[in-house]
């Protein structure tokens, strides 16, 4: 995608995927310091342990407690978030309005704090494994707990921010899923998770992974370069 937009501004740029060892990360981390690197993504596991390796952190990454995006500024390295902006553009797309609706988020890491940040103003709900071991900003509940089939049913936007659906799970059942509200699904699979599929044909408004992948990704290369994103080129090596 990067690469895509690279080409199409004509720069001279390229963009690589280092797999990490925990061992190597704070050496990594110092890499991106260099003079010929404009910043770096970070994705699980080391949104919130990299956070501690960098000079500054943006305000909303801070309240997110996670950074996947790191930009170089002369050796100084700041963190920033932007999977906040990319999902209050994909509120949007569903029509939702943050500070009048209720919502729900499946899951308690970084990508649903993230969704919070976003979601400033709602009533949310996270469903989560471990609710007694985590410090969310809502109310937290486990996923096993009886009243989540209802709190999905009845929410205005219903948001996954979990991994399931990479292998074609379905993190609830048809049946649980909103009456009448927009479903988005963080998670981006070659034709759509199952959530998503299921959304679509129940003819609820749903923002898939992909949506979320680009506009994340088109913050990213603004941060970069300070260049506004080529976002149909960037879109065309996507395969939703």
């Amino acid at each position: 995608m990067h690469s895509a937009a690279f080409a199409a501004l004509d720069m001279d740029w390229t963009y690589d995927l280092l797999d990490i060892p925990p061992t190597a990360l704070h050496a990594a981390v110092d890499g991106i310091r260099a003079k010929d690197v404009a910043g770096a993504n970070v994705t699980i596991p080391y949104k919130q342990t990299v956070m501690d390796q960098l000079d500054t952190v943006a305000a909303e990454a801070l309240r997110a407690r996670a950074v996947n995006t790191v930009v170089n500024d002369r050796g100084r390295l700041g963190g920033y978030n932007t999977d906040i902006p990319a999902i209050r553009s994909a509120l949007e797309l569903v029509g939702v309005e943050a500070d009048s609706v209720n919502a729900v988020i499946l899951g308690a890491g970084g990508a649903a704090r993230a969704a919070a940040v976003a979601l400033e103003g709602a009533r949310i709900t996270f469903v989560a494994r471990r609710p007694d071991q985590v410090d969310l900003p809502g109310r937290t509940v486990r996923w096993d707990d009886p009243s989540v089939a209802s709190l999905t049913r009845g929410a205005d936007v219903l948001i996954n921010a979990t991994p399931l659906g990479r292998r074609e799970e379905m993190p609830l059942r048809p049946a649980a899923l909103p009456r009448a509200g927009s479903v988005i699904d963080l998670v981006y699979v070659t034709g759509g998770t199952p959530l998503v599929r299921k959304a679509r044909a129940l003819g609820l408004p749903t923002v898939d992974g992909w949506e979320i992948l680009l506009s994340q990704g088109a913050t990213s290369f603004l941060l970069w370069t300070g260049r506004s994103a080529p976002l149909e080129a960037m879109r065309e090596t996507l395969q939703p």
